[in-house]
């Protein structure tokens, strides 16, 4: 026993070299990847960054009136805009908001085709049940630093440990919605002759559409909760203020970008509820 506790398993050693494996056998792949999602990524920003701010406060403030029926959320929205304006934090707003879009997106393209397979292949969850744990649960430093190393500083590494944070949510979420479809509804579809695609198409997903808008919603929050670790490695936004008013003990600053912070998350969380009637 002794003799096992005094020679350690070289765990970090294995990783380590896993990771220069990578560097130096793939590095044009992981440069591709950086490339196409910066350039994504940028294009958001410019489709944010281009129009007046005054704009984007307007249409946000009939989206929300849209999507809502609600005059106190719309009011709200205009409000809360301009006082991120009125601040000085639009930049770092729409920087942030880019980041969002980007990893909703992923998370929202891969996690429920593979949230619709783990519903249909219980083999398949069985698999990724430990492996979006392990996602959950392991700080988000130890998965930062590879990250670093294979795509650099900027806003890339950032959304790819965002990805990796948000995206077992909408995976789950549309297991839970596809595999608790009841089981008459299916019955029936196959009844009409159905076939597996219209199954799916026409039952199974309308079903399940509150676990994905859950799981949509869930996304949006959980990658800006993201917004300061990605500061940390380079990405633009509300985390870099933030990391500024933290390093300077600066009350003011700091209250500043939490209320930019809370009200984003609010106006976001708002929009994609269902709305009540």
């Amino acid at each position: 026993m002794e003799q096992f506790l005094q020679k350690k398993i070289p765990v970090g050693r294995w990783a380590e070299a896993g990771v220069d494996w990578l560097t130096l056998n793939a590095a044009w792949l992981f440069d591709g990847v950086s490339l196409a999602l910066q350039a994504g990524v940028d294009a958001i920003l410019w489709c944010l960054q281009t129009p007046h701010p005054l704009a984007l406060v307007a249409a946000a403030t009939a989206l929300a009136w849209w999507l809502q029926r609600s005059v106190a959320f719309a009011v709200f929205t205009l409000l809360g805009l301009l006082l991120i304006i009125n601040q000085g934090y639009w930049e770092e707003t729409t920087e942030t908001l880019s980041l969002i879009l980007a990893s909703t997106i992923l998370c929202m393209g891969l996690g429920v085709p593979v949230g619709v397979a783990a519903a249909h292949r219980p083999w398949l969850f069985a698999v990724l049940r430990p492996i979006l744990d392990l996602m959950q649960t392991i700080p988000t430093f130890v998965y930062l630093i590879p990250a670093l190393i294979l795509f650099g500083l900027g806003m890339v590494p950032g959304l790819i440990a965002t990805v990796i944070f948000a995206i077992p949510a909408p995976i789950r979420l549309t297991h839970l919605g596809i595999s608790s479809t009841p089981r008459p509804l299916i019955e029936a579809g196959l009844a009409f002759g159905a076939t597996r695609r219209q199954l799916l198409w026409k039952v199974e997903l309308p079903y399940a559409m509150p676990q994905i808008m859950v799981g949509l919603t869930q996304t949006i929050l959980l990658s800006l909760s993201m917004v300061v670790i990605a500061a940390l490695v380079g990405a633009d936004g509300l985390g870099v203020p933030t990391l500024r008013a933290l390093n300077q003990v600066n009350i003011a600053k700091g209250f500043e970008v939490a209320a930019a912070i809370v009200v984003v998350a609010i106006i976001l969380d708002r929009l994609l509820r269902r709305r009540e009637k």
